[in-house]
């Protein structure tokens, strides 16, 4: 069913903290404002019209890259004037069906659309997603509860809302001009619209207040997946030698482009490869001189930074390190403590274990040390 969309972008959200406005904080790996159009323009609207604050249509354009079939255009100092601007920019015609939604609700389900959609397809005037109300209401002032209101045939009101665009701009001309209505349908009900309610949806939850980003992370479905890491370096001359980020002294240390720490570089290969991304060498190809005698830390912090840019998070990691000297087990706290601090998790999140091959193969002649690791990881569907 053909439809176009009008999404409102332009508030300050200045009860949300963090100083930003919330449609472009991140949510899940994206930014607010792309959830829900990416939702809209998989469903068909065409287009999508997003008003957003005069001057930040580069925010806008930074927000929404890579997606096609949307268009940015300065909103007003009121939601009011901001949605007459992108009606005005829309351009519908009387009998086109066009969707008002709010940024601010990101988890948008595509059944709610397709529920719109088939209730003024209907003949409503307009439709709205709703949801009854659960908990007992009570009037009161100054912290004073004054009286229960019955909540029988209350309902909590929803975004996206579906008008034909003929009737909605109607009932925007009969609009008194010293009232400002909370939503879209309440301008239809005044011009004697009728407004069908359709079940809405939990997860299509206003983004208001700071505690709000935590529920809709919370609402976010999500996938766990499992990568694994092995790096080997030789022994060479030296008087110490890095092993998950912690100089330990030896009478040898390892070889390699940077400082070789093989913990580190399986770590990091175990997190690209949770992630899909390729591995370390892919990222820090070891004929770039800039990689020369670098800190491995680097490389882990990158690798967690690509989970956190993909909305992910890193649950658990586990390295192994596989050599017959130096003693591991001195230096494993410090080293459990320092992954930890890297990758911002709690010390129960971080196992590191060591073992020998019995005197067995490379390592056990004293060629070279291994290390293996897992790493587990979270990311949103």
């Amino acid at each position: 069913m053909a439809f176009s969309t009008l999404v409102v972008a332009a508030g300050s959200g200045a009860r949300a903290g963090d100083g930003d406005p919330k449609q472009w904080r991140r949510l899940g790996g994206k930014p607010v404002l792309r959830w829900s159009v990416e939702t809209l323009l998989e469903a068909g609207s065409a287009p999508v019209v997003v008003v957003v604050a005069p001057g930040a249509e580069g925010r806008a354009a930074e927000a929404l890259a890579g997606l096609d079939g949307w268009r940015a255009v300065p909103g007003g100092a009121t939601r009011a004037e901001s949605v007459r601007a992108g009606l005005a920019a829309l351009d519908a015609a009387p009998n086109d069906i066009v969707l008002i939604h709010d940024a601010a609700r990101p988890l948008l389900p595509r059944d709610v659309i397709d529920r719109l959609l088939a209730a003024v397809e209907a003949g409503a005037d307009g439709a709205l997603p709703a949801l009854p109300v659960a908990d007992t209401i009570k009037r009161g002032a100054d912290g004073v509860s004054t009286a229960t209101v019955d909540r029988a045939h209350l309902w909590r009101a929803q975004t996206p809302q579906a008008f034909r665009a003929g009737r909605l701009a109607a009932a925007w001309a009969n609009w008194p001009a010293d009232q400002t209505p909370t939503d879209d349908a309440a301008v239809v009900e005044l011009d004697g619209g009728r407004v069908a309610l359709v079940p809405g949806d939990a997860r299509l939850m206003k983004l208001t207040y700071p505690e709000d980003f935590q529920m809709a992370e919370a609402f976010l479905q999500r996938q766990t997946r499992v990568g694994s890491g092995f790096d080997v370096h030789r022994w060479g001359p030296g008087a110490s030698v890095w092993l998950c980020g912690v100089k330990v002294p030896h009478d040898q240390t390892l070889i390699g482009h940077s400082d070789a720490d093989a913990g580190l570089h399986a770590l990091t290969d175990a997190i690209l490869g949770a992630l899909g991304d390729g591995d370390i060498g892919d990222h820090f190809p070891p004929s770039d001189p800039q990689w020369k005698g670098a800190a491995s830390d680097r490389f882990l912090i990158h690798a967690a930074d690509l989970v956190k840019a993909r909305g992910g998070e890193i649950v658990h990691v586990d390295v192994t390190l596989i050599c017959e000297q130096p003693k591991v087990k001195p230096h494993r706290l410090a080293m459990r403590e320092r992954l930890a601090e890297l990758l911002a998790l709690p010390l129960d999140a971080v196992s590191v274990k060591a073992t020998t091959t019995e005197t067995l193969g490379f390592t056990g002649r004293g060629e070279g040390l291994a290390a293996q690791a897992v790493a587990t990881i979270e990311l949103p569907r």
